[in-house]
């Protein structure tokens, strides 16, 4: 597996494993299966794991804890707070509070089984609360050692550069896909001319650029996609010629869409890791050997001309999960 550097100093895979759907909102949750697809993912040398203290609420945190005290893998574990659940409700409230920061880290570390965070990120941004106040917060800790780096989600371009200006900012987290380029306008703009590494989570459109999933079709019972917007069956049939045009590269070159896919993003830069999530071993596996699928400039240009034509329709959460986004 190559290795990429975000920001100044912080190597990770080339390709890292989205972990949230390992404890809810992609269907029936198996633990034994999850264990099975970390422990396979350090053996290709994917070292970038990412979590955060909502998914589950906790259990996520509480599932990787235990695998890396076993495992001893060496593995960077990025986890997130500012996002506040309580078990079994899907309503959040946003606290960027310093106080409340350091509860949520400290409950992380405990949890996770690590002396420190890499990196930690703000997992939205509370639009009320200046962000060089919110920065206080992490920056405190990781000068306390508690965490390495300091990360942002779903951040605008000025509040991004504002962070900065305050604490270096290592990497900025996004959906970031061939169905969702709005970062390309500012937020990677903004990242590039400040340093700044990016972390594409949703990669595969939570599935969909994959070619698994139709307008219309049935989603397993607690799969948050069935209430997305972008999945509801006029949104999702708008972007069907999308998914046939990656099919079609992939067929071209041999390879999976899901390949293709994350190829896409691993093509835009070296200062972008894609995190796409599995909760399956099959799937790792594919993901992985997308790190080996090249899309020179000339097949990237073409294909990203072709999706342009292509609308995308339906936001990519719920209200409820749209607080915070682009703040």
């Amino acid at each position: 597996m190559p290795r990429r550097t975000l920001g100044l100093d912080l190597l990770v895979s080339a390709i890292g494993l989205g972990c949230m759907g390992m404890s809810e909102f992609h269907g029936p949750r198996d633990d034994d299966e999850k264990r099975a697809v970390l422990r396979r993912a350090v053996h290709p040398g994917i070292d970038f794991s990412d979590t955060a203290d909502m998914y589950g609420p906790h259990h996520n945190e509480e599932l990787i804890g235990p695998f890396l005290a076993e495992s001893g893998a060496k593995v960077k574990v990025a986890t997130k707070f500012g996002i506040v659940r309580k078990p079994g409700d899907d309503a959040r409230s946003i606290d960027n509070g310093a106080a409340c920061m350091r509860r949520a880290c400290e409950a992380s570390l405990e949890r996770l089984g690590v002396e420190r965070i890499d990196p930690c990120y703000v997992h939205r941004i509370d639009r009320e609360r200046p962000i060089e106040e919110t920065m206080e917060g992490p920056a405190a800790l990781k000068r306390e050692g508690k965490i390495d780096h300091i990360g942002l989600c779903e951040v605008s371009a000025g509040t991004l550069r504002r962070a900065h200006a305050v604490h270096p900012v290592a990497a900025v987290q996004t959906g970031y896909s061939l169905w969702t380029r709005d970062v390309e306008a500012e937020v990677l703009p903004a990242c590039r001319a400040a340093g700044i590494g990016f972390v594409a989570c949703s990669p595969l459109g939570r599935g969909f650029l994959t070619g698994r999933f139709k307008a219309g079709s049935p989603f397993e019972d607690g799969d948050f996609r069935a209430s997305l917007p972008r999945f509801a069956p006029d949104h999702a049939a708008a972007s069907t010629a999308l998914v046939e045009l990656v099919r079609g590269m992939a067929a071209a070159k041999g390879c999976t869409p899901a390949q293709i896919a994350l190829a896409w993003p691993l093509a835009r830069g070296d200062d972008i890791v894609p995190i796409p999530g599995t909760k399956r071993l099959n799937y790792l596996e594919e993901n992985v050997a997308a790190a080996s699928i090249g899309l020179d400039e000339n097949a990237r240009d073409r294909l990203e001309e072709a999706v342009s034509r292509i609308p995308v329709r339906g936001e990519r959460y719920t209200e409820e999960g749209m607080k915070g986004l682009n703040a």
